[in-house]
């Protein structure tokens, strides 16, 4: 395993206010308060959210704080129709994208609860939501020396040594992966809880349609990295862990502020240190852990 620590060197800083990022899920939370680290180092960020009047309130609040460089766009990334709209926005406003932060993911579980409620919800936004974005967004990143970057923020319930399937488990951890495979797989799952069969088939037993999800994101963002491998373009994952937001109930071993500066720390690497096809894991001495 590496270890990146935290914070950036001085000498690391790249970007520019001319640099441009996306957030999604960005009206509270990590993702807000990832928008508003990456505002404080000097970026322009985007700050996107599914309910119009919160996503306004939030990029206002930012504002009075004296960020002038934030704008907001209402998008749902469950709905194919509002990412069309919001790439078209992007592209006649801004141009060129240099990070995208996908954050934007929904649960139907408290903690401890693994009940099984609106998988097809859950798959739709937390995966394909994430995949269709950066799928349309993809010609618009900026091919700099800087490199430009994708993080999907997933989780280590997605982990594969959660599935006891062993089939699955070695379709997703073939060097060979497709995203037909991917596709296939959270079909498969999705078809297995339709026919309560999905404990015998061995998914994740824990918060097992969201596990799914992040899975499915896991070994996209995998594909996605060996698809642009030297075209200048980095895609990792990151799992901040037991964080304490609405998701998790107020409950966690740390604060969304903690995980904004890592994430900061990750989309900021300096193009020498920046990887492709990782998964970082957030701990709380202030480092980073990734493996492939």
């Amino acid at each position: 395993m590496d270890h990146l620590v935290y914070p950036l060197p001085p000498t690391a800083r790249w970007w520019s206010r001319e640099t441009t990022a996306i957030v999604t899920g960005a009206n509270k939370g990590i993702g807000f308060e990832v928008v508003k680290k990456l505002l404080e180092l000097g970026l322009t960020v985007v700050l996107t959210a599914r309910n119009a009047k919160n996503g306004s309130l939030a990029a206002d609040s930012l504002r009075r704080a004296g960020f002038q460089n934030v704008q907001f766009y209402c998008l749902d990334v469950s709905e194919p129709s509002s990412i069309a709209a919001f790439v078209s926005w992007f592209r006649h406003n801004f141009g060129v994208l240099d990070i995208l932060v996908n954050n934007a993911a929904v649960s139907f579980n408290a903690v401890g609860d693994n009940s099984i409620r609106e998988p097809e919800t859950i798959i739709k936004t937390n995966f394909y939501g994430a995949k269709l974005l950066t799928e349309a967004l993809l010609p618009l990143f900026r091919r700099s020396v800087s490199a430009s970057r994708i993080l999907n923020i997933s989780s280590r319930l997605g982990s594969l040594n959660k599935l006891r399937n062993p089939s699955v488990r070695q379709t997703l951890e073939s060097e060979e992966l497709t995203n037909e495979q991917i596709d296939a797989t959270v079909t498969q799952f999705l078809e297995d809880v339709s026919n309560g069969t999905w404990e015998k088939q061995g998914w994740p037993e824990n918060w097992s349609d969201y596990a799914v999800s992040k899975m499915a994101l896991n070994a996209y963002s995998r594909v996605l990295a060996r698809r642009y491998n030297g075209k200048k373009l980095s895609v990792n994952c990151f799992c901040p862990g037991f964080t304490r937001t609405s998701m998790t109930g107020g409950q966690g071993t740390h604060t969304a502020e903690d995980v904004a500066a890592t994430i900061a720390t990750l989309v900021l690497l300096p193009p020498e240190k920046l990887t492709s096809g990782k998964f970082f894991m957030f701990l709380e001495q202030k480092k980073i852990i990734s493996r492939l």
